[in-house]
């Protein structure tokens, strides 16, 4: 589709969406980062009837990577015989500590590390190639996307200095800690596209299934996002849900099968632990027992350092978790736009691109909210 014919695209959505009845409010929560970065960044928000409310959720890896990890990694940054490499984002993900200690991997470069961003896994084989004499660590956060490379990685071979600390997390568990709650927060469901390109839409069918709330699949443009928007608002009118793939030109019925069948080959799925929020069943990977040797934190027992004051929590102060859970929005936090800004992040959700709250600062909300009603941004 051409740029033009996104853009009347889009304007189409929109008007329909504007056309609808509504007969009061409706929360909408759209799961990725992305998303969030696309609905702020176009001003969907302030497009939109102020009756529909966007809330962002738990679609940004980098805000949900359980400090520990940050932690151990920068321990290792710390060894004149490693080389920690990581997605650029997480190079200012802060851990808890005293300020007298590097509180973030590119503290721990300045303070004598070797610590170097990619972009890709295959970048870390490369270094790790590149420096036969040292151990490279690559510190991989992420979802679903990220961890199909990752597992592409282990199926070529990586070099024999080279291991895996590993912090991958499945979206959809998340989500489905929300409904199971005793109040989700949300009347509808926009699902990750880039997720279901990997996976299948057909993941997302538990929502309108299993508790009865409109959600469809959506990629990054406003047309695919308003088309998503309208189609959930249209079964939340007719009081009926079903999932809708309003992505259908990447993300296929089937998703990528080679792409699972090398997590599948590659990765166990086990409970895992989500920064501020607690362990969620099910919702992560870790190395199946066959390849354990390429796992960093076996290979360098990375377990030192637990019982610090702070481990395993948000920064004091830092509702990032709740801002990830969709309870608030991220100028309610008291600490935005205060004493958290992306020059000195406090917490996650300040640091990644797919972070609610630096998303929303980049879009204009400089401040933090004066009362209970989010502006809209």
């Amino acid at each position: 589709m051409s740029t033009r014919d996104a853009q009347t695209a889009a304007k189409d959505w929109l008007a329909r969406i504007i056309a609808l009845p509504l007969p009061g409010r409706v929360r909408i929560m759209n799961v990725c980062g992305g998303h969030e970065r696309s609905i702020s960044m176009a001003g969907l928000r302030r497009a939109l009837p102020a009756e529909i409310e966007l809330i962002p959720g738990p679609g940004c890896p980098v805000c949900v990577c359980p400090e520990e990890d940050v932690h151990a990694a920068i321990q290792l940054a710390l060894r004149k015989d490693v080389i920690v490499v990581a997605f650029g984002d997480m190079l200012r993900v802060p851990a808890n500590g005293p300020r007298r200690e590097p509180r973030s991997l590119m503290q721990a470069h300045a303070a004598g590390g070797d610590v170097r961003p990619i972009a890709s896994p295959r970048e870390a084989a490369r270094i790790a190639r590149a420096n036969p004499g040292r151990e490279v660590v690559f510190f991989a956060a992420g979802f679903e996307t990220t961890t199909a490379p990752v597992a592409a990685l282990i199926a070529e071979g990586p070099p024999p200095n080279l291991t895996v600390l590993l912090s991958a997390r499945l979206t959809w568990p998340a989500v489905e800690m929300l409904l199971a709650g005793e109040e989700a927060g949300f009347d509808a469901l926009i699902a990750p596209g880039h997720v279901a390109t990997i996976m299948g839409p057909d993941q997302w069918r538990f929502v309108p299934e299993g508790h009865g709330i409109p959600a469809a699949v959506a990629g990054f443009e406003p047309d695919s996002l308003l088309a998503a928007i309208h189609s959930v608002l249209r079964q939340h009118l007719e009081r009926r849900a079903f999932l809708d793939n309003c992505y259908t030109r990447v993300a296929q019925p089937d998703g990528n099968p080679t792409a699972r069948r090398l997590m599948e080959a590659t990765f166990d799925v086990v409970d895992a632990n989500w920064r501020g929020i607690g362990v969620i069943p099910r919702s992560g990977f870790a190395f199946r027992p066959e390849l354990a040797h390429l796992d960093a934190a076996r290979r360098f027992e990375t377990t030192v350092g637990v019982a610090r004051k702070g481990a395993g929590e948000m920064p004091p102060g830092c509702d990032c978790a709740r801002v990830v859970l969709g309870k608030i929005y991220p100028n309610q936090c008291v600490l935005f736009g205060r004493a958290c800004t992306p020059r000195e992040p406090i917490g996650p959700c300040m640091v990644s691109d797919e972070g609610a709250c630096r998303i929303w600062w980049a879009s204009g909300a400089r401040q933090a909210a004066r009362d209970a009603a989010p502006a809209r941004y």
